[in-house]
């Protein structure tokens, strides 16, 4: 499973957007993209979604049993 810091840095660069560029349009502070790619853990899910709507995708619950099977 890709972790979302890869994730959401190897979209941004696909698009060939600066962090800042791309925190612009996705309507977050530069520091969210930052917080996100460099994998920190104490980030605002509202914003994290704000940022993976940029590539149609948002957080969603997961059922941690049926990962395990």
């Amino acid at each position: 499973m890709k972790q979302l810091a890869e994730f959401v840095k190897e979209r941004r660069k696909e698009v060939n957007l600066t962090q800042k560029e791309f925190a612009e349009r996705a309507g977050v502070a530069l520091t969210v993209v930052r917080k996100i790619e460099q994998g920190k853990t104490n980030l605002n899910m509202d914003k994290v979604n704000l940022v993976l709507n940029m590539f149609g995708h948002e957080l969603a619950p997961v059922n941690s049993k049926k990962r395990a099977e």
